[in-house]
């Protein structure tokens, strides 16, 4: 396994591949460090579908918004690299903020409308660092296959709309949300709850938990379930949104017997936390 620092030192790997043989075959894992199990199944999927993969882990300023937590997000390099390298990553792109953003560099990539609902309606341009980065990182590592995991489905609608739009040449791999055996969706915030907010968090998880059970007895009117969610959380947390909407819009739905996306976020102490459940239709 490599590491690599500079947006030249990748090119030149990427180009260094082609010259080899032509090998097109690149997986790339974007992460932000602070490894868990939900990055590790997402290196596992490259790693399955791909014949080498690279991996990023960059901080990313720029999807932080005044007052978040971009000071104190957790970087844990040496022992993000010690799991990368067990899990047979061939590269990481670990690039400083000055080698992304150059000095005086103005460019953005906002997807319109999509970026300003669920967390984006929260997180003002929070979606506009997402994809500017994502962008970029498409641009420099020229996969054929990017990999994100479900927990993130707003930012996955947002990065699936810029693909399509930029016509670029990717696939987007969602990949399942990885679970605590509480329920608990992995995240590497989860570290900054303490004892009594960790067993708080899994209203979370319950709540979507039993709004599927509704959904699979014919349930299907978003009203309904948005309120039940809302309910099964309750006062554990401080409650951000509980919504019912489209995956692909992110707009809500009057009835979810095509399917739809259940998403909820909400504040544990200081901690934000997201998570969400995908109905596949078929409720009558």
């Amino acid at each position: 396994m490599v590491i690599l620092r500079t947006v030249a030192e990748m090119r030149a790997w990427r180009r260094a591949v082609r010259r080899a043989g032509g090998e097109e075959r690149v997986g790339l894992v974007p992460t932000m460090g602070a490894l868990h199990e939900g990055h590790v199944s997402l290196v596992r999927a490259a790693r399955r579908g791909c014949e080498l993969v690279v991996a990023t882990v960059f901080v990313n300023p720029m999807q932080f918004g005044v007052g978040e937590d971009f000071g104190r997000y957790p970087r844990t390099f040496e022992a993000d690299c010690e799991v990368l390298g067990r899990e047979g990553v061939d590269v990481v792109f670990a690039p400083g903020v000055e080698a992304m953003y150059p000095n005086g560099a103005k460019t953005v990539v906002e997807v319109l409308g999509i970026s300003e609902r669920l967390d984006g309606a929260s997180r003002p341009g929070h979606f506009r660092g997402v994809a500017t980065v994502v962008a970029k990182l498409l641009n420099i590592v020229q996969p054929g296959w990017a990999f994100f995991g479900q927990k993130d489905a707003a930012q996955v609608a947002v990065l699936q709309a810029m693909v399509r739009d930029l016509n670029v040449d990717v696939e987007l791999v969602v990949c399942p949300t990885v679970r605590e055996a509480d329920g608990l969706a992995m995240s590497s915030r989860n570290r900054y709850l303490s004892a009594e907010e960790r067993a708080r968090a899994v209203v979370f998880s319950r709540g979507l938990r039993r709004v599927s059970e509704l959904v699979a007895a014919g349930e299907c009117r978003a009203e309904v379930l948005r309120e039940v969610l809302r309910a099964e959380v309750g006062d554990d947390v401080r409650m951000e949104y509980a919504e019912v909407v489209d995956a692909a819009t992110l707009e809500p739905v009057g009835c979810v017997g095509g399917g739809a996306l259940v998403a909820v976020a909400g504040w544990v102490g200081e901690t934000r936390l997201i998570d969400n459940v995908v109905l596949k239709g078929g409720a009558r």
